[in-house]
Parts: C-alpha cells; structure tokens; sequence
C-alpha cells in the first residue's frame, strides 16, 4: 500500500512526497537530495505513479511503501552492487529499504552514478 492514496496522482515529486506522514517524507527528501547530488542534470518527473530521475534515459525511480522505500535502479545495477545490497529484500530491478532501518544514502548516490555513467556510455556508441 503506497503512502499517498488521495484518489489525485501528484504531478510532480513535491506532490507525491507530500502525501506521506511527516518522518517519511523526511525520508523520501533526503533520497531526491541525494539523487539530486549524484545527478544534478537529471530531470524529475512522476512515472508509473513514482518520482523518477532521468538523464539520457531513466536513471532510478523510488517510491514509498508502508513499511519500505522502493528503489528502482534497472536490474544491471542491482547486479553490480549485489553484494552491498544483499541485506535487502528485493528482486530484479528492485530494493526495498526498510523505513525502520537506516536508508544506506552513500549507496544510492554510487548506484546513480552508476546509472548515470551506463547512460552516457550508451550514447556513445
């Protein structure tokens, strides 16, 4: 069950982060800031119903959950930090931070980076 369940789809990050309780909104801001830093041309936008990050393509996607935060980073980069991830829940293309738990901000800022860096090299070729 998502965190925001007004019957209206937000329009933009600000919107969607704002229809959480208050100490997981301070949460989802500390991830977008975090994304931000990796990625400071990355466009934002709301995708599948979550905030997502773009740059020459879609970077991460995340997304706020009762009792976790979604992350999206594509299954490539699930792969190449697996061993870091390994303590979470999760699947192909997906990592669920537990809410009760420190959410590890180093490693989402290094798994966009990536993201950012398979982006740029696709162009290239």
């Amino acid at each position: 069950m998502k965190g925001n369940d007004s019957k209206k789809a937000p329009q933009d990050i600000e919107e969607y982060i704002a229809g959480f309780p208050i100490e997981v909104q301070g949460i989802l801001k500390a991830i977008r800031k975090t994304i931000r830093q990796a990625a400071p041309e990355a466009t934002e936008s709301i995708s599948y119903g979550i905030p997502t990050f773009s740059q020459h393509g879609a970077l991460v996607h995340f997304g706020g959950y009762k009792q976790y935060i979604g992350f999206y980073p594509a299954p490539r980069a699930i792969e190449v930090f697996k061993e870091e991830l390994a303590g979470y829940e999760g699947g192909k293309g997906t990592v669920k931070f537990p809410i009760d738990r420190p959410i590890p901000m180093d490693l989402i800022r290094r798994i966009v980076q990536y993201r950012l860096k398979e982006n740029l090299a696709r162009l290239r070729k």
